[in-house]
C-alpha cells in the first residue's frame, strides 16, 4: 500500500494572481460570452419559445450559482465542483463528476474557438475580395468540410494552449480588458435595439404563431444550458484568488444576475427583430445578425460586433482550457489521476502538462465536428459540438447539489461565509444543521435537463456515458498499479486539509472560527466519553480476607 498524505492535499504551486475583477471576468468569459454562442441554435430550435427557454435554463443557472457561491468560498481550492463532490460523496463520485466536467471544459474549448472564427469570418468577403466562408470548402461525400474555418480553428486553439502556459496572470489581463469591451459593447446593442427598432407586437406573434414541438422545445431549453454553463470557472481559479471567501460569493453572484438580464435581454429582442428562422445560416455569428438589422447604429454596430464576438467568445475558450488544467491538476492530487498530471512547470507556475494534454483533446473533437454530416444550410461543426456540449455540465452539476447535502450534513464545522438562502434548522447526529430548501429545487431542476439532454441529444448520449466510463477504467488500472483501492475512498484528514487551504488563502478570520467549532466539538465529545459509567446497585462487596 503506498502511503498517502494524512490530508490529500499537496502544497499548492499556484500563485495567487486573480484579484475581484480578474475573478468575474474568468467566470463572465466561461459564461457571459456564450449567447454570442447560443442564441442562433436555441432560436432556430425553440423558434417563438425561446425566451422561455432562456428562463428555464437561466433559473436553474441561478440556483447553481447560488450553490457554487457556497462551496467555493467555504472549500476555495482548484478543483470546483469534482472537489466538493470528492469531500461530500468520496473519491469515484469525485471523479465521475471531474471525468464529466472536463468533457464539457474541452468542447468548450472547441465549440468556443469555431465560433471565435465564425464571428471573425464576418470580415472575409472584405479580405478576400468578395469570397464567403462557404467559398473555402471542400467536398467529401456526404461532408462539406470548411477547411479554412477548421485551420483557422485549430490555430486558435493552439495560440490559447501556448498563452496558458505562459501563465494565468496573462491569461486573466487577456479577459478584463476584452470582457470589459464585450459588457459595454452588449449594452449598447440591446439599449439601442429595444429604443430604435424592437417590435413588441413581433415578440406575440411568434409567440402565438411560431410554436415549437414538445420536443423541440425540449430539444431547445436544453441547449440553452449552454449559454450558462461555465460557472465553475470562478471556483477552478480559487486557488489562484485573493481572498476567496470573500470575493467569490460576490463574484458568483454578480455574474448570475448579470448573465441573466443579457441573455433573457437578446433573447426578447431577436424575437422582436428577426423571424427565428433567419439565424439559419447565422449560428455563427447571430449577434452581429442582431446588430445589423439596428438602424442609426447598424452599419457601425455589426461590425464592432463581430469585432467583440469573435474576442469574447475566444476568451470564453480560453477559460476552457483553464477549467480543464485545474480541475485536472486537483483530481491528480488526490490520486483520481496519475501524479503526472500536477506536475507544474517551474518557470511559469502552470500545470502546463495538463494544458497540452486536454487541449490535444479539443483538437480532436474540432476536427470530429468538422468532419461529421450536418444538415444542408446549418454550421454542422457548430451543432455538433453544441449536441455534445450539456452532458458533462449537467452531471457534474446534479453531483454538486447532492454534495451540497452531504456536507451540509457531514462537515457542518466548516465556515460558510455565503449560504443559500432559504434554510431550515434540523438535528442531524447530535448537531445543528442547516437544509436548503432552494438546493432541493436546484437538484430537481438540474436533473431535469440531464433527463432533456439525454433523449435529445443524438450525440452527447452517446459520447458522454462513454467518456466517463473510459474514464472509470483509467482511474481503476491507475489505483491498482499504486496499489490503491479502486472502489473504496481513500482516508484523509480532511480537518487538516480545510486549515492549511484557509491559511494559504489569507483567510485568518475563516480559519479562527474554524478552530473554535472544532475546539466546541472536540469539548463535547470528550465530556462524554470522561463520563463514568454509574456504580453498580447494592452494597459494595468486601475486600477478600488476608492470608
Amino acid at each position: 500500500m503506498v502511503e498517502q498524505p494524512a490530508d490529500g492535499i499537496a502544497g499548492s504551486e499556484l500563485r495567487r494572481d486573480v484579484s475581484v475583477w480578474g475573478s468575474y471576468m474568468w467566470g463572465y468569459a466561461a459564461v457571459g460570452a456564450d449567447i454570442y454562442t447560443a442564441l442562433g441554435i436555441i432560436t432556430l430550435a425553440a423558434l417563438g419559445f425561446a425566451p422561455l427557454a432562456f428562463l428555464a435554463a437561466g433559473l436553474v443557472f441561478a440556483l447553481v450559482g447560488l450553490c457554487y457561491a457556497e462551496l467555493a468560498s467555504a472549500y476555495p481550492l482548484a478543483g470546483g465542483g469534482q472537489y466538493f463532490t470528492l469531500r461530500g460523496l468520496g473519491d469515484m463520485w469525485g471523479l465521475i463528476a471531474g471525468a464529466a466536467l472536463v468533457l464539457d471544459y474541452t468542447i468548450d474549448i472547441s465549440l468556443f474557438t469555431v465560433v471565435a472564427f465564425g464571428y471573425f469570418n464576418f470580415f472575409l468577403p472584405y479580405l478576400t475580395f468578395g469570397h464567403h466562408i462557404a467559398d473555402f470548402s471542400v467536398r467529401l461525400g456526404p461532408i462539406h468540410l470548411t477547411w479554412l474555418w477548421l485551420l483557422e480553428s485549430l490555430l486558435g486553439i493552439v495560440f490559447l494552449l501556448w498563452l496558458n502556459v505562459r501563465g494565468v496572470k496573462i491569461s486573466t489581463y487577456f479577459n478584463e480588458i476584452i470582457g470589459t469591451v464585450a459588457i459595454v459593447a452588449q449594452t449598447i446593442i440591446v439599449v439601442a435595439g429595444f429604443v430604435l427598432i424592437w417590435h413588441p407586437e413581433w415578440v406575440a406573434q411568434q409567440f402565438l404563431g411560431d410554436r415549437p414541438t414538445l420536443a423541440n422545445f425540449a430539444f431547445g431549453s436544453s441547449l440553452a444550458i449552454i449559454a450558462f454553463v461555465g460557472l465553475e470557472t470562478i471556483s477552478q481559479v480559487a486557488q489562484e484568488t485573493r481572498r476567496p471567501a470573500t470575493i467569490i460569493p460576490r463574484t458568483s453572484i454578480g455574474l448570475v444576475i448579470s448573465v441573466l438580464v443579457f441573455a433573457m435581454s437578446f433573447s426578447i429582442l431577436a424575437n422582436g427583430l428577426v423571424h427565428p428562422t433567419e439565424f439559419r445560416g447565422h449560428e455563427g455569428d447571430p449577434v452581429a445578425l442582431i446588430a445589423s438589422r439596428i438602424p442609426i447604429i447598424g452599419m457601425v454596430a455589426a461590425p464592432l460586433t463581430a469585432v467583440v464576438g469573435a474576442l469574447i467568445v475566444f476568451i470564453s475558450a480560453n477559460s476552457g482550457v483553464v477549467s480543464s488544467s485545474r480541475l485536472s491538476y486537483s483530481m491528480s492530487q488526490f490520486d483520481l489521476l496519475p501524479a503526472w498530471f500536477a506536475k507544474v512547470n517551474r518557470k511559469y507556475s502552470t500545470p502546463a502538462r495538463a494544458i497540452i494534454v486536454f487541449g490535444g483533446v479539443a483538437l480532436l473533437q474540432t476536427l470530429f465536428a468538422f468532419f461529421t454530416p450536418g444538415t444542408p444550410g446549418r454550421t454542422a461543426a457548430i451543432d455538433v459540438l453544441a449536441d455534445l456540449y450539456a452532458f458533462g455540465a449537467t452531471t457534474g452539476y446534479l453531483l454538486v447539489f447532492i454534495s451540497l447535502f452531504a456536507l451540509r450534513f457531514n462537515d457542518p464545522y466548516t465556515p460558510r461565509p455565503y449560504k443559500m438562502p432559504l434554510n431550515i434548522r434540523m438535528n442531524f447526529r447530535g448537531e445543528q444543521v442547516w437544509f436548503p430548501i432552494l438546493g432541493v429545487l436546484g437538484l430537481l431542476g438540474v436533473l431535469f435537463f440531464l433527463v432533456m439532454v439525454v433523449l435529445t441529444h443524438q450525440y452527447a448520449r452517446i459520447v458522454g456515458p462513454i467518456w466517463v466510463a473510459a474514464a472509470i477504467v483509467v482511474y481503476v488500472v491507475f489505483r491498482r498499479r499504486r496499489s490503491l483501492p479502486p472502489f473504496k475512498t481513500l482516508p484523509r484528514d480532511w480537518e487538516h486539509a480545510t486549515k492549511k487551504v484557509l491559511e494559504a488563502a489569507e483567510e485568518f478570520k475563516s480559519l479562527e472560527e474554524y478552530e473554535a467549532a472544532l475546539a466546541e466539538r472536540d469539548a463535547r465529545l470528550g465530556l462524554r466519553k470522561l463520563k463514568p459509567p454509574g456504580p453498580p446497585p447494592g452494597p459494595k462487596p468486601e475486600p477478600p480476607p488476608r492470608p
